[in-house]
């Protein structure tokens, strides 16, 4: 029986994977979480076969949280599983220690095959993101030290970014218009050297500019 653990803030998200996993009877759910703390504590306590583990969560984002999870049970095989369809996060995600990369509105089918590639010891990759799998990552740009130089407003910004929100989602937790965000984004790539929105991802773990993400946003 094949021990999966869940990892998903959204309860309604963990019930509805809870039901397509059960259906399987040669799997088993275990135990679930709601943020980056107790999935890494969970993780450690139940050293599942597998955790299906959401990008987006209060206490850090799932990629950032990569290595501890991997250092907490090192057999555990880890699916990341995400609302957003961003070639870069799959690139990171399979470089920092998960197994497998599926989006939220894949069927139940997909989960299943997912979950049965990587207890098989398989990597597996969302359809719709399997092309991006065979190609060479981009060369990293450059990544000097400067958050210092940044606003408040601009390490929240980068922050949400990093964790994998929109511009419009950004836009939503910050109350300020899409255009702000989209400014604060461009002073960003500016400021720290950066060219791509996985550069942001590699830029806030390097420099511990994930966490407290249930705190309040700042402000300007």
């Amino acid at each position: 029986m094949a021990r999966i653990l869940l990892a998903d803030d959204h309860t309604l998200v963990r019930d509805g994977l809870r039901r397509v996993i059960e259906a399987e009877a040669d799997f088993h759910v275990v135990g679930e979480a709601a943020n980056v703390a107790a999935t890494i504590a969970e993780v450690a306590a139940l050293r599942p076969d597998v955790l299906v583990l959401d990008v987006s969560m209060p206490g850090g984002g799932g990629i950032a949280a990569l290595g501890e999870i991997r250092k907490a049970s090192p057999a555990t095989r880890i699916l990341v599983l995400t609302m957003h369809e961003d070639p870069e996060y799959l690139r990171i995600a399979l470089t920092s220690g998960a197994s497998g990369f599926l989006v939220k509105h894949a069927a139940g089918r997909e989960l299943v095959a997912a979950i049965h590639a990587l207890l098989e010891g398989r990597t597996y990759v969302d359809p719709v993101l399997a092309g991006v799998a065979l190609q060479p990552p981009p060369a990293p740009a450059s990544q000097e030290t400067g958050h210092e130089r940044l606003s408040p407003r601009e390490t929240q910004v980068l922050r949400d970014l990093a964790l994998g929100f929109t511009n419009k989602e950004v836009a939503e937790r910050l109350a300020v218009s899409v255009k702000s965000v989209e400014t604060y984004r461009a002073r960003l790539f500016e400021k720290l050297g950066l060219e791509r929105r996985a550069d942001l991802v590699r830029y806030a773990i390097a420099h511990n500019l994930m966490g407290d993400d249930d705190k309040e946003p700042v402000g300007a």
